[in-house]
């Protein structure tokens, strides 16, 4: 932790907010019950942030603003194709498996759809994913005709969002699990490696002889499938699906990757920091709950929140912890030059 500044900032925003909380709600927030509602609803984001961590990750102003809408269009998709072969009441098992594995298909086209058009066609990323965002929007309406859409009562469906394991909700422990197997994935692979050299210098990654098309691809295909498996918690955690579901989550999501350092030039990403930064935006979004503050208001809060954290993060943040004069005492020791024959 004494070697990532970023590291040590968002453990201590959570460690104020924790304190905060307790004493604004006197013990009240920080009580079991509600520790456990807000982990069951922190996956949602925190997965969609992993999608958008990966795309900026890949540089050249790589984002994919597409990821809440492809996950509401996978949860409907879902449940409209497999409540019409299977029966959620009499093959809960059968119907919860099919109706995961249907989504997170839907989530991977969807996300290799925006990967070839970006990679394939040269379109910019942000263009791109906002396009394919009211797309996917307009698909999903076009689905559904509008209203929400009756999941079922599948009672293995129902768990994943709702249930407890040791005391943990299922669905944190899912994205705990994503959450490793993303960053060993993007520390110990070369597909990490090559993602993080592209969005450092795309012109070394280039003359590397890798072939920057299909990780480009590959980058947005995972992008979906984690908008596909937030489309999967989101229909376990509510009895229906609708097309217009958490529309401020792009936003937080965005915020959540910038507040765990990820810029948008590309070439870092470390998990770590973006689950505190998940967590450290739920603990918030509790704080003002408590608060009893409008929606509007805590819109009005992220937007300004991540206005603040990208003009902070034009600036190095380890040097901003340093104690001053500390850079003096170590010149002052360096041993004086030699002096100049005359």
């Amino acid at each position: 932790m004494k070697r990532d500044p970023q590291l040590l900032f968002l453990a201590a925003i959570n460690l104020l907010i924790l304190i905060g909380g307790a004493v604004m709600s006197r013990g009240a927030f920080v009580d079991p019950y509600n520790l456990q509602s807000m982990a069951g609803q922190l996956p949602e984001l925190g997965l969609l942030a992993i999608g958008v961590m990966l795309a900026m990750s890949a540089g050249n102003g790589g984002i994919d603003l597409s990821g809440i809408a492809l996950a509401n269009l996978a949860g409907i998709t879902s449940a409209m194709l497999v409540s019409e072969w299977i029966s959620a009441d009499t093959s809960p098992i059968l119907f919860t498996v099919a109706f995961s594995a249907a989504a997170i298909i839907v989530g991977l086209a969807g996300g290799i759809f925006n990967g070839v058009l970006i990679a394939k066609l040269g379109l910019t990323p942000i263009l791109c994913t906002l396009g394919s965002q009211l797309l996917f929007t307009g698909l999903a309406v076009a689905l559904s005709g509008g209203p929400s859409v009756r999941v079922g009562s599948a009672e293995p469906l129902m768990e994943i969002g709702n249930g407890l394991m040791l005391g943990v909700p299922i669905s944190f422990l899912i994205f705990c699990a994503v959450t490793l197997l993303v960053g060993a994935t993007l520390k110990f692979t070369p597909f990490g490696i090559r993602l993080f050299l592209m969005g450092t210098n795309p012109k070394a990654a280039r003359y590397a002889g890798f072939a920057q098309t299909r990780l480009l691809i590959t980058t947005y295909g995972l992008a979906g499938v984690l908008a596909g498996l937030a489309g999967v918690l989101i229909a376990s955690r509510n009895v229906n699906v609708k097309w217009d579901y958490g529309q401020s989550y792009l936003l937080i999501a965005i915020l959540i990757t910038v507040m765990a350092g990820v810029k948008p030039e590309g070439g870092y990403g470390r998990m770590t920091c973006l689950f505190l930064s998940t967590t450290a935006l739920q603990l918030l979004s509790s704080v003002l709950n408590f608060a009893e503050l409008s929606n509007f208001f805590r819109d009005c809060a992220w937007g300004l929140l991540l206005l603040v954290c990208l003009a902070i993060g034009r600036y190095d943040i380890g040097s901003l912890l340093r104690l001053p004069g500390r850079s003096v005492t170590l010149s002052s020791q360096r041993p004086p030059a030699p002096k100049q024959p005359s």
